[in-house]
């Protein structure tokens, strides 16, 4: 395999001590915007490559590099996760980070492990044991089938799909496995007693206790595309509109800093969710031509962006670091302390250790900001907004890299307000980085998604023109 030479300098780079500083020398290198996104996707890529459980090769639900892992959990693997790992391994493929031939092995490994694995209805549960593929509870009554993480697993297993459905045999035999695996999640049983609303969680020792149905708008669109392309379990039509949409009362008008959002955020209607909800559904959904009755995708997801953006900007809470070259707010690890100080200034301000050692874990939004940036929120929204995001890039590799870059890309989360700086990685953050940069860069992972004819059925049952 042949790397560009600037690739094998950070490869060295990034095999050397983690407490030798890299700045310096990543400048000394003087990449272009193209070979930066190249090593920006080369190293968090990594993360599901080098990085993955090694007995199932699914994605870790977290790697600490500090070593400290929470439940004792290495073997711990996470099914949305993975879901994104999948769509990052086929962008491994495509700048030839890994052969085709590589590829093809990994992501047989990865189906073989989920035709054993713990399914509900077909549905797979939020963790497994890479070891065993028994159910890892997630929490106390969250120990069976997990819609919401399924959703997104099958997302990057149609793109496979997609990816090898015409090529040899061996390549068409993993095509019709990963299609068998799709046709027996049955979407429709978690419509509970029939209801027009889609249920997240559903347990064999618990039931329905979770009772957590989906409606809009967060990061859920997926779900219920999903439900109604399959070919086997569809969901009703209903319960998009009535459910999701929430018979209309989705629909809003809320402007902020000249951006509107015309969906209703669940929890922060006029400054939008953490930017994760533009992610998640859109790492296969393209959304650039894609409008329902409810609202422009593509429209919606810019602003949402740039409202996040502009809040950074505006600094309404005065923290250390936020601007143009710095922000974005969403779903990851936290200040430990943070978020009860936010709420009662009263407490004492949190002094985290700088190691992050301790850890909490948050949905930053403009409504909730710690003074956490997380990497993924800004890197994820480059289709979004590309002039935007860059110079994010550049400043967090080149002028944060010594403390922000490890072997996976960047870390999770930091906060130059409290000089807290773990060395830590989720799954779910890292995937959407790869995806979404590949996405801007070439449209491949939208390509493949969109192509396929259920989820294009799918979609024309819910009235969406694409």
């Amino acid at each position: 395999m042949k790397y560009p030479i600037y690739i094998l300098i950070l490869v060295f780079l990034g095999s050397c001590s983690q407490t030798r500083n890299k700045t310096a020398e990543i400048k000394k290198v003087g990449l272009t915007d193209e070979q930066l996104l190249d090593s920006v996707q080369y190293y968090t890529f990594q993360y599901f490559w080098d990085g993955a459980e090694p007995n199932s090769g699914m994605a870790r639900e977290r790697f600490h590099v500090d070593g400290v892992y929470p439940q004792n959990d290495k073997h711990i693997v996470t099914s949305g996760g993975s879901g994104f790992g999948l769509m990052a391994i086929l962008v491994g493929i495509e700048r030839k980070f890994i052969t085709r031939g590589q590829g093809l092995e990994r992501f047989e490994k990865i189906v073989s492990f989920l035709e054993k694995a713990d399914r509900f209805h077909g549905v797979w549960p939020h963790w497994l044991d890479g070891e065993t593929g028994k159910v890892k509870p997630f929490s106390q009554f969250d120990d069976g089938a997990d819609l919401v993480e399924t959703a997104f697993l099958v997302q990057g297993l149609i793109a496979v799909k997609q990816y090898f459905i015409d090529g040899n045999e061996r390549e068409k035999q993993l095509a019709a496995d990963i299609d068998k695996l799709w046709r027996e999640v049955q979407w429709d049983f978690h419509q509970k007693d029939g209801e027009n609303v889609l249920y997240w969680h559903w347990s064999p020792n618990y039931g329905w206790k979770m009772n957590f149905p989906v409606k809009g708008y967060n990061e859920c669109l997926m779900v219920y595309v999903l439900g109604a392309a399959s070919p086997t379990h569809p969901v009703n039509p209903a319960a998009y509109h009535e459910g999701w949409a929430r018979n209309g009362e989705i629909v809003g008008n809320n402007e902020k800093y000249g951006y509107t959002l015309k969906l209703n955020h669940n929890g922060d209607i006029e400054q939008g969710g953490p930017l994760f909800w533009a992610h998640y559904s859109f790492v296969g959904l393209d959304p650039r031509k894609l409008s329902d009755k409810y609202v422009n995708y593509w429209e919606h997801n810019v602003a949402h962006t740039m409202i996040n953006r502009q809040h950074c900007i505006e600094n309404p809470h005065g923290y250390k670091g936020y601007g143009e070259n710095c922000w974005g707010l969403t779903a990851s690890y936290s200040v430990p302390g943070a978020g009860d100080y936010f709420r009662d200034t009263s407490l004492p301000k949190p002094t985290p250790d700088s190691t992050g050692v301790e850890f909490g874990y948050a949905a930053h939004s403009p409504a909730f900001d710690l003074g956490v940036i997380s990497p993924t929120a800004a890197l994820s929204s480059m289709p979004y907004a590309p002039e935007q995001v860059m110079p994010v890039i550049r400043h967090f590799y080149e002028d944060l890299g010594n403390k922000l870059m490890g072997q996976y890309g960047f870390y999770d989360a930091f906060s130059q307000e409290y000089n807290w700086w773990p060395k830590r990685y989720l799954a779910i953050d890292q995937g959407p980085i790869v995806v979404m940069i590949e996405n801007y860069r070439t449209g491949l992972l939208w390509g493949l998604f969109m192509k396929d004819e259920d989820v294009r059925r799918g979609l024309k049952k819910l009235e969406f023109s694409f």
